[in-house]
């Protein structure tokens, strides 16, 4: 999935900071340490838990320089074709301009996600973050944290296929998050189960549906001009995605880690689930085909 070229973008939308003062985690290096590191998360962790390890909580200060550099090189839909951090702050703006109408549509207010992208490391409201961490939304600060340098792991760890939409699709599932909050998932859910039919797997499934539901309406979604951000999608876009979502399903983390499957103790969702939440939302297109909880009209 390509963005048109001539499309404006406002990277604004998106905070910046460079290398943590802190350093990285205070864990074993290399592809291993990353690893076990990324299995705790994408199976339920909580960046707090090991925020207590790494430095405590809070917000970190603005880096003036890291936000200059993004603000100069993020500009139009030519910059998010070239540029990871320039194609999230695009697809930042498109999920930004779907959901502020979707949202309200549907009888909910909207309101607008932080959105960081950090080199290394970062403190959140929900702790330290770090490229170990894998992204993630916080929700007492209603923030998505991304180091890029995920998309590598991503790819070279877990067996995704790569691709823009592969990308997109990870900033769309962590916005899926914050659009649960809005709606009062976070409310009813008991994410302190395991299963394949827990809530935890519901809460991660629904907002895979959520990235295909923005997905589906991406190319009609315009910037302030009235140009559309993205091209319309292609079968090998969508099959990227689909190849993303399947990535971090539970079994195929586990497995990637030495072990073998055990759907007790899913938390996020099998490979197979997770890529037919996605083609499921993409295909109906709409919050309520989504809700797994009965918190939407309709």
């Amino acid at each position: 999935m390509t963005f048109n070229e001539g499309s404006r973008l406002d990277p604004g939308r998106v905070g910046s900071r460079g290398r943590s003062a802190k350093g990285g985690l205070a864990i074993g290096g290399g592809i291993g340490g990353l690893a076990i590191v990324l299995l705790y998360m994408f199976l339920g962790g909580n960046p707090s838990d090991l925020g207590a390890l790494m430095g405590g909580t809070g917000s970190a200060p603005v880096d003036d320089t890291a936000q200059q550099d993004l603000a100069d090189r993020c500009q139009t839909g030519a910059d998010a074709n070239d540029y990871t951090d320039c194609r999230m702050v695009g697809t930042v703006n498109s999920l930004d301009a779907y959901w502020a109408e979707a949202l309200p549509a549907a009888g909910v207010d909207f309101a607008y996600p932080g959105i960081v992208l950090f080199d290394q490391a970062t403190q959140s409201g929900c702790g330290t973050a770090s490229s170990a961490t894998g992204p993630f939304y916080c929700p007492p600060d209603q923030t998505i944290y991304l180091d890029v340098s995920f998309f590598d792991v991503l790819a070279t760890d877990f067996g995704a296929s790569g691709g823009p939409l592969a990308e997109m699709y990870v900033m769309a599932h962590e916005y899926g998050h914050h659009i649960e909050n809005l709606v009062g998932v976070f409310d009813v859910a008991d994410r302190t189960g395991t299963g394949e039919d827990s809530d935890s797997v519901k809460v991660e499934l629904m907002a895979d549906c959520l990235a295909g539901v923005w997905a589906g309406h991406a190319a009609t979604v315009p910037d302030a001009s009235g140009t559309p951000y993205l091209a319309p999608l292609t079968q090998q876009d969508l099959d990227d995605a689909l190849s993303a979502a399947a990535a971090v399903g539970d079994d195929r983390i586990q497995e990637a880690s030495g072990g073998e499957a055990d759907p007790h103790t899913f938390t996020h969702g099998s490979a197979e689930q997770r890529a037919d939440a996605f083609a499921a939302g993409y295909r109906n297109g709409t919050l309520a085909a989504c809700d797994a909880f009965g918190v939407t009209d309709g």
